[in-house]
């Protein structure tokens, strides 16, 4: 089975660590797939703060846009690739699903993106909160966030949980649905496809 406290740790520690030194996965097996995912996340909260200060050139809010849309790429692909390995695991153990087995509306892999998310809003909202350079007010209204940031993180938890029970016993399907992003395709992003097919001037 997968541990989920194992998880939430995992994505924890390494929102910590990553501020303070260089990003690094020394995780084995699904944890370091977790990881992985947690990074893009990462790197995509970063950027986004970037993209939306007041002093970001044109050029730099362009380059910034571009780094975005790749992360997110990737943050999806690895998305795909949690529920991917939880299948192998299943079919590993020869876990069939019951006649009555229902779908979820989200599968692991979105929960897990859920959670690696509220990660980092828990760090940046003690961040906040800690500030000595902000008033009273300010710091009391991030404790208020934060203690229902804590409390969506244990929901979410806990209903990861139940999920991951009720996959591995058969009682819920697993599908992978497939994001089928289209803006990073130069197929299908008819910006990118009319663009390179216009005559040099």
């Amino acid at each position: 089975m997968i541990d989920v406290p194992t998880i939430t740790d995992a994505q924890a520690t390494t929102v910590e660590l990553w501020h303070r030194e260089e990003i690094e996965n020394t995780y084995e097996g699904f944890p370091r797939l977790v990881v992985r995912q947690h990074e893009q996340n990462f790197r995509l909260w970063h950027q986004e703060d970037i993209a939306r200060s007041p002093s970001a050139s044109d050029t730099e809010l362009a380059q910034v846009k571009r780094k975005i849309d790749k992360l997110n790429q990737r943050r999806n692909d690895l998305i795909e690739q949690l529920d991917e390995h939880l299948i192998g695991r299943l079919n590993d153990l020869g876990v069939e699903p019951r006649l009555e087995a229902r779908l979820n509306t989200e599968t692991p892999g979105s929960a897990i993106d859920r959670l690696s998310i509220l990660a980092l809003r828990i760090f940046h909202m003690r961040e906040q909160a800690d500030r000595t350079d902000a008033d009273g007010q300010h710091r009391q209204n991030c404790l208020d966030k934060l203690e229902i940031l804590h409390r969506q993180h244990r929901d979410l938890s806990t209903s990861l949980v139940q999920l991951l029970d009720d996959i591995f016993s058969g009682h819920k399907l697993l599908n992978i649905y497939r994001q089928h992003k289209m803006y990073n395709d130069s197929s299908l992003n008819p910006q990118i496809y009319t663009t390179s097919k216009k005559p040099a001037a």
